[in-house]
């Protein structure tokens, strides 16, 4: 065999292997054919249960609003509007305790419970005190945004914040700026911390069934780690003219000295 179909295959192979191919890079894909589409079921989140430095909004409302002033720790109502500093400063935050310090109410043990049981806990408590049923007293609990912490082959590093109930994984990646092409999207790595512990789970972005993973919607202060492929470690580039002007550039390099040597 002469050197320049041994050239020809070796360049044809490192094209191959320093290539990144499509469907590394469709999310999503139906790649049972047996399956039909239908059958995809979106796998709804747990409620969320709160953690010690999570920070609470709760809105006190009543038919004369003068009669629950002295509940929030501001003069405004409401949280709409505010800049996410403004309501970590006026947010109610867990302690290493579990606690939350509410005007008027006290401390309030909230480690483990879910917003909808703490709004419920907070109302009880305020027609048993406070109020009498027609005060119409109406509460409102929520998370000062949802974070979550995103690092990686990704457009934009660092902790995001968005303002909604619930974030699935393609949403949180979406936020940031999409997986670069060299990121792997077969293997994005959840880190979950949980009342029992650290967990940790890798979720295939490029199959449709992983809708169907209980990872699928991020939790607060979820991490999100997007690993790199071999292609970034090669260095040989992304695509075929990437990889093929790699080649003609060590090919010319090593013809050069070649020529310089043997002179």
């Amino acid at each position: 065999m002469s050197k320049s179909v041994l050239c020809l295959l070796l360049v044809i192979s490192v094209l191959l292997f320093s290539c990144i191919p499509t469907k590394d890079l469709i999310y999503l894909q139906k790649k049972d054919t047996s399956v039909q589409e239908s059958t995809i079921a979106v796998v709804g989140s747990k409620p969320y249960r709160l953690q010690t430095n999570d920070v609470l909004s709760i809105t006190i409302k009543a038919i004369d609003p003068k009669l629950v002033a002295i509940f929030s720790p501001t003069s405004e109502v409401g949280s709409v509007g505010k800049s996410e500093s403004a309501l970590y400063f006026d947010g109610f935050t867990v302690d290493d305790h579990g606690n939350i310090r509410v005007p008027v109410l006290g401390e309030l043990n909230v480690i483990g419970y879910t917003l909808d049981e703490i709004r419920v806990r907070i109302e009880k408590q305020l027609l048993a005190e406070y109020f009498n049923a027609e005060a119409n007293i109406f509460v409102t609990v929520k998370l000062s945004g949802f974070r979550y912490t995103i690092n990686g082959e990704i457009g934009s590093t660092g902790t995001k914040t968005l303002f909604q109930e619930q974030v699935n994984i393609m949403e949180a990646i979406a936020n940031a700026g999409d997986i670069s092409i060299i990121g792997d999207r077969k293997a994005v790595t959840i880190i979950r911390k949980t009342p029992t512990g650290v967990q940790m789970h890798d979720l295939d972005l490029t199959d449709i069934n992983v809708m169907q993973s209980p990872y699928y919607y991020l939790q607060p202060n979820d991490y999100v780690y997007i690993k790199p492929l071999k292609q970034k470690t090669w260095g040989t580039g992304k695509t075929g003219i990437e990889s093929l002007g790699t080649i003609i550039t060590l090919l010319s390099l090593a013809t050069t000295t070649f020529l310089l040597l043997r002179n």
